[in-house]
């Protein structure tokens, strides 16, 4: 059979469907999966033999999706909706009516709603791993946890290779962004980590972005602190993951790079700020003990996927030290 799966959200949502989609394609050789996706992250699905990526706008509009419906109706016999919004249920509807069988993820976003606004029923909930993994269920289709990282890619790691040479010492990754101001810290604190990591001169830390404002802010630390270089949009996704793979450990927000890490087999400290590993976005077999987070905050957490007001104006769950990511370190 051929399955549409959709899923053309953040770069993070993205890479969170890998470690499943990678378990589903080596149990049902015999199946073809098609990803419709956002743009340039096909690099992530590559080594899967059985599975075709379809680049999508993120900003699908109407005109879009009736242009994917049109391109996939005579392709595809059945459709995983893992994006699950207004959008994509209109899709769902035209495959309906198409004959195609539909099989929509449960987010929960009730739950979620009464944890983060009312501090309801404060308990964890099931990881987006196993949201996924219930709505191939319901689809017909069983995965399991096998999934360790990705293969080597051979051709981007000698382009890495190349540029920065090879590895001596420690190599310490820092992606200190993130959408929302409540999933970073103090950028005090993150100078702090890295002047103190450049302080060994056996160790070299790599500084993880995207976007304008990011990458220059970057390419300026990168200027005042030693042994510290910004890749950020220096380097294609399949050579950010093979830098990963060359890397000793991953410090990261709750953001699309503790994921990414996690498709490498990289160990990631990450540090949760207003939103909480309990809702379920913890990164792939990565250890509970190096989440960083304020734990003595009852108001934690107040959002999902991080947000720019804080009701009490003082942001305290970013008032975490350099001393307690050095210390995982």
């Amino acid at each position: 059979m051929n399955y549409l799966i959709i899923r053309f959200a953040t770069l993070g949502n993205v890479a969170m469907t890998v470690p499943v989609v990678a378990s589903l394609s080596k149990r049902n050789p015999n199946d073809r999966f098609i990803i419709a996706g956002k743009k340039d992250l096909a690099s992530m699905f590559a080594p899967m033999s059985n599975v075709a990526y379809m680049e999508v706008d993120n900003h699908l509009d109407w005109h879009g999706l009736w242009t994917l419906w049109r391109t996939c109706r005579d392709q595809v016999d059945a459709v995983i909706d893992l994006q699950n919004v207004l959008r994509t249920r209109v899709l769902d509807l035209l495959m309906l009516f198409s004959g195609k069988r539909v099989t929509r993820v449960r987010y929960g976003r009730i739950r979620k709603h009464l944890i983060t606004f009312m501090g309801i029923g404060k308990k964890a909930l099931p990881t987006e791993f196993d949201r996924y993994r219930d709505a191939f269920r319901r689809a017909g289709l069983e995965t399991n946890d096998a999934f360790e990282k990705l293969p080597k890619n051979s051709a981007a790691a000698k382009v890495v290779a190349t540029r920065f040479g090879e590895k001596e010492g420690r190599w310490i990754g820092l992606a200190p962004f993130a959408k929302s101001r409540s999933n970073m810290l103090p950028y005090r604190v993150t100078k702090e980590i890295i002047e103190r990591l450049t302080q060994d001169k056996h160790t070299r830390v790599f500084l993880f972005g995207a976007g304008q404002v990011e990458c220059e802010m970057l390419r300026q630390w990168s200027t005042v602190f030693p042994r510290t270089e910004s890749v950020a949009g220096k380097l294609k996704l399949k050579e950010e993951l093979e830098l990963m793979r060359m890397l000793d450990v991953m410090i990261c927000m709750d953001s699309a790079n503790q994921h990414l890490a996690s498709l490498v087999g990289l160990r990631a400290i990450s540090v949760w700020c207003a939103t909480h590993p309990m809702i379920g976005f913890a990164g792939w077999k990565q250890r509970p003990e190096d989440i960083v987070q304020r734990n003595d905050l009852r108001c934690r957490p107040c959002t999902c996927h991080g947000t720019n007001h804080c009701q009490y104006g003082n942001y305290a769950c970013r008032n975490i030290e350099a001393e307690t990511i050095i210390q995982k370190i």
